[in-house]
């Protein structure tokens, strides 16, 4: 069994103690974005399992596109990136 080479970690611990590995991420080729996708990218790239550069290559996603996710997930939690609610958490 070979592993392929990688830059960076293969897993890491996160703050509330459980660990997150690449295999735990959303294969690149992803369309549709749930909440609980969106969060799992936020938190590879937080913890050091992924370069933010990285995920935004990976994921063709925009620089402001991921900021904003970062941003709802520290203002109002997981719960702000599910697509019903982006309205109760737009600022006005």
């Amino acid at each position: 069994m070979y592993l392929r080479k990688i830059d960076g970690p293969r897993s890491v611990t996160l703050p509330d103690g459980t660990i997150m590995t690449r295999a735990d991420l959303p294969p690149p080729e992803t369309r549709r974005w749930v909440a609980s996708r969106k969060a799992a990218v936020v938190k590879a790239v937080g913890s050091g399992l992924l370069q933010r550069k990285e995920a935004l290559e990976r994921y063709a996603l925009s620089d402001d596109e991921f900021s904003e996710w970062e941003t709802a997930i520290a203002e109002h939690g997981e719960a702000a990136l599910k697509a019903t609610a982006l309205q109760r958490y737009r600022q006005p």
